[in-house]
């Protein structure tokens, strides 16, 4: 277990023999896992799995270039990229080293540091306030620079902080992912997105336009 602070609740952090399974597992898993970046507390509500060379809606689909490196491994660090040259968005990466897999975060309950989130965010109701992955990496302050950081270990920068008690099958919905076109955007063969039924900070789907 790392060292992090305000444990709470929460029964352990995330270690690289959990992030390191394949995306579809890890992502189902993160749902109710709790993100911490500084003095910001994120419940995980909505994610997305992305796998290589398996998947055309993967930035790893065509092999590794510079920016998509971090995908490739190892385990339990930060894959960020800017999305239409607009907002930054986060990924967790998963998987054995070289496999090209990682879980994109797409929204998130604020449990803890509201003052520092509105400070980011004013005027910004607290459902909206990290729902979708622009606005999630704006509450949680991450930017480029944050590509490569550890969320794995001690002396990490961020911590995933499972709790005592996952989110039950009964609640969990899986879809096809947002704004993918093409055959990675098919619910029927892709449906990697997964969201906590019921939550109202889970972002709205929007197909990918071809």
């Amino acid at each position: 277990m790392g060292g992090h602070p305000d444990r709470g609740t929460l029964s352990r952090d995330l270690t690289l023999r959990d992030l390191g399974r394949g995306p579809l597992e890890v992502a189902r898993d993160l749902l109710g896992v709790h993100l911490v970046a500084g003095g910001v507390t994120l419940r995980l509500t909505e994610v997305e799995a992305y796998h290589g060379p398996a998947d055309p809606g993967s930035h790893g689909y065509r092999g590794m270039t510079p920016r998509t490196e971090v995908m490739f491994g190892p385990p339990g660090r930060l894959y960020v990229y800017r999305s239409y040259g607009i907002h930054w968005c986060v990924n967790v990466v998963c998987g054995a080293k070289g496999e090209c897999a990682a879980v994109l975060l797409r929204a998130g309950e604020v449990v803890r540091g509201h003052d520092l989130v509105a400070a980011r965010r004013p005027d910004v109701r607290h459902r909206d306030l990290a729902r979708g992955p622009g606005r999630l990496t704006k509450a949680l302050g991450i930017s480029g620079e944050d590509n490569g950081a550890s969320v794995v270990g001690r002396r990490a920068p961020f911590a995933l902080r499972a709790p005592s008690e996952g989110v039950p099958e009964a609640v969990v919905r899986t879809g096809p992912r947002v704004g993918v076109s093409g055959p990675g955007g098919d619910g029927r063969t892709h449906p990697w997105r997964f969201w906590i039924d019921g939550e109202r900070t889970v972002s709205p789907y929007r197909p990918g336009r071809r």
